[in-house]
């Protein structure tokens, strides 16, 4: 027994920490709201939230460094969302900071370490110059002392009496709560008198050990406020008790009203008790209340408690799930190919079972993908943090601009994705933005931007990192290419391929090493933890003007929509949400141009024809494009390509292998897939196969002329 009771705390604690990440997430973000003036009026009581509820369920597992700072950090937030302390941007900072020692707190708390004595001790110090009201560092603005004596907490501890009925739900043990520590909290505000309520109390015989059976009329004589009782019920929700809260001897009726007014209206900011209202019998609010019934809230409470529609599930029983539905895939394709000679008149049950099987089966794939896509603003939700330290340490004005944010993308993918935009927003803020000084010398305006985008395109998530900044010194690059040996003396190289050079492991243009760059190892991360999950990264960049990181990354890594293709006796899949068209050209259609290579004259305009026999080596395919088929498909960057194949064989869902992971990366082939005759296939990278065409004998290395150029 005591052994299932430390799996169940384990349980637990394991999805409070979860709720802690996201939490801390959720406050940091916020508080970058309150640091650049855009906070609406309840982002501090958003704050608030997320600190008081870390501080609870810190109470529950007795983290007592954890609920001490946090205690510190909440009684501050509380003051400033009531305005008897003044927001400004250093007090905002501030908190930026407490955040951090939260988090540290919690991490330690998580790791089951102690954090060094006197950790975060100058933040609390801070923070409670704030709850004090005392003169405090330049870091942070004391009250205005005109508004403190009114708005500030009663200096006066009067002591009242409160009346407590706790009458826990018969299942409440299984949630988690005990009511024993409940108790314990309430004996720790003042002088406390217990009542038990036995009556629902049954024979031994008949009892259930995780049953609850008593309720307690509790009477607490505290100093303390109103808001103090209820915080010790925070985690307890209308379907796990019943809580009543009277005051049964207050003071003067107005200092009572009054108090009512201002220690009660926390009540309804903490979510767990917010859904909890409908079973609590309050005390009857003052007059000026009334009018609130008609707002949403107040009707929303009304209707009883409001659930989550949501669970929390290991990733690696969803990443279970993945892998049995691409089995699914894989044996339904397979049976589909058994079953290709037979027709609708000689087994019409068979076929229609087929087909239903086919549409339920991709269904649950688009389910369970659905499951795996998370927003990139879980990955967009670091930057702006990254942006104003790097701003603040690099003596430079930056301005953040995202967009795309609820942009969906495989989980996996986003994991993958946090080390490469670290890199590429510490490379354009010190690589690419000027100081002030040279922005306005350059006449540009002093701040410069960083711009992050995302985007669904040609069936891949496109990720963008842009600035406004100096661009890419080509020279120095070269210079410095050539220093390291990565580049002949004297060898001409396009920009394109210049840009390339900083990828290179241990390239940097840096003078000098700092904790923001100069070792020569960001941009080559980027690189590889890109190409790792099937993705590619391109460098644009204007001298002047600025770059424009741009990464293009897979959707998913599990199951894609493709076309399988044969040429002579091999078969590929193309992605499907790159196909445009296909054809078979006439004699007119299929040219060769000099310094260009062949050609597909489309509708007047010319298209890079590559003949995929030729890219790969392949003996008995189809020579002439006339007798073979050309797939016209889309590039990422809206460019267009001709691929020469002998024949379009079917649309098939396939499952992704990573070809990386079981064999050896492969120039032109994203990744593979199993057929439903138990063959290989190889998925055919469209980006890369036409960056290959254009190293083709004969290609030129240009870019496809225009159609009046040609002519």
């Amino acid at each position: 027994m005591a052994e299932d009771q430390s799996t169940d705390l384990s349980r637990f604690k394991a999805t409070y920490f979860e709720e802690c990440a996201e939490l801390l997430t959720t406050a940091e973000e916020t508080i970058a709201r309150l640091q650049d003036g855009s906070a609406s009026d309840d982002d501090l009581n958003a704050v608030f939230r997320c600190v008081h509820s870390i501080k609870g369920g810190a109470g529950a597992f007795s983290f007592d460094g954890l609920v001490h700072f946090a205690h510190v950090l909440e009684t501050s937030l509380d003051l400033l969302r009531s305005g008897r302390a003044a927001m400004t941007p250093q007090v905002a900072d501030l908190l930026v900071r407490g955040n951090d020692v939260l988090g540290d707190y919690v991490r330690a708390a998580q790791e089951g370490v102690e954090l060094p004595p006197g950790h975060g001790r100058e933040i609390m110090d801070q923070l409670a110059a704030i709850i004090t009201g005392a003169p405090v560092a330049a870091a942070v603005s004391a009250p205005a002392p005109a508004a403190a004596p009114a708005a500030a907490p009663p200096a006066d501890p009067a002591e009242r009496k409160w009346c407590i009925l706790f009458q826990p739900a018969p299942g409440m043990l299984r949630t988690g709560n005990d009511p024993l520590l409940l108790l314990r909290e309430l004996a720790g505000l003042g002088v406390m008198t217990v009542e038990a309520d036995r009556t629902r109390l049954p024979g031994l015989a008949e009892m259930d050990a995780m049953e609850s059976y008593l309720s307690w009329t509790v009477t607490v004589v505290t100093d303390k406020p109103r808001a103090a009782i209820e915080e010790v019920f925070e985690f307890v929700s209308g379907d796990t008790a019943t809580v009543s809260i009277e005051a049964i001897s207050p003071g003067a009726p107005d200092e009572a009203a009054a108090a009512e007014a201002t220690e009660g209206e926390g009540w309804g900011l903490f979510t767990p008790l917010a859904a909890a209202a409908p079973a609590v019998a309050e005390p009857p609010r003052p007059a000026a209340a009334a009018p609130k019934a008609d707002t949403p809230k107040a009707d929303a409470s009304a209707h009883g408690p409001v659930h989550t529609a949501s669970i929390r599930v290991d990733l690696d029983k969803i990443d279970r799930l993945v892998n049995m539905v691409g089995e699914l895939v894989i044996t339904q394709a397979m049976l589909g190919q058994q079953t290709t000679h037979f027709s609708v008149e000689s087994h019409p049950e068979l076929i229609q079972g087929l087909q239903e099987l086919s549409h339920h089966t991709r269904e649950l794939q688009e389910s369970v993908m659905a499951i795996r896509a998370q927003p990139v603003k879980a990955l967009f939700s670091r930057a702006p943090r990254l942006v104003r330290d790097l701003s603040a340490k690099l003596g430079k004005q930056v301005r953040l601009v995202m967009s795309g944010e609820n942009t969906e993308v495989d989980k996996t993918v986003i994991e993958q994705l946090s080390d490469p935009m670290t890199h590429l927003i510490r490379n354009s803020l010190d690589h690419g933005l000027e100081t002030p000084e040279e922005r306005t010398a350059a006449g540009k305006p002093a701040e410069g931007t960083v711009h992050l985008a995302a985007e669904h395109r040609s069936g891949r998530i496109i990720i963008e990192v842009g600035d406004d900044g100096r661009g890419i010194d080509r020279r120095r690059v070269l210079e410095k290419a050539v220093e390291k040996g990565l580049v002949e003396r004297g060898s001409q190289l396009t920009d394109e391929q210049i840009d390339a050079l900083i990828f290179a492991p241990g390239f940097s243009t840096a003078t000098e090493v700092s904790d923001v760059s100069g070792r020569g190892v960001g941009m080559d991360v980027v690189r590889k933890n890109i190409q790792d999950v099937g993705g590619r990264v391109v460098v644009q960049s204007t001298p002047g003007q600025g770059s424009r990181f741009i990464l293009s990354l897979p959707l998913t890594l599990a199951v894609m929509d493709g076309m399988l293709v044969a040429v002579g006796g091999q078969r590929y899949v193309l992605p499907l949400t790159n196909i445009v068209e296909s054809l078979r050209p006439t004699q007119q259609q299929a040219r060769s141009l000099v310094n260009i290579g062949n050609v597909l004259v489309l509708r007047g305009e010319y298209i890079r024809l590559i003949p995929l026999h030729q890219l790969f080596g392949i003996a008995d395919a189809v020579t002439d494009p006339t007798r073979a088929l050309v797939v016209v498909v889309e590039t990422e960057g809206g460019d267009r390509i001709g691929l020469q194949v002998d024949e379009l064989l079917g649309q098939q869902q396939v499952v992704i292998k990573s070809l990386d992971a079981n064999y050896r990366p492969v120039q032109g082939i994203s990744a593979a897939t199993i057929l439903g005759d138990g063959r290989v296939a190889l998925i055919l990278d469209v980006g890369a196969l036409r960056a290959m065409g254009e190293r083709m004998p004969g290609a030129g290395g240009a870019e496809p002329m225009p159609a009046e150029a040609a002519e």
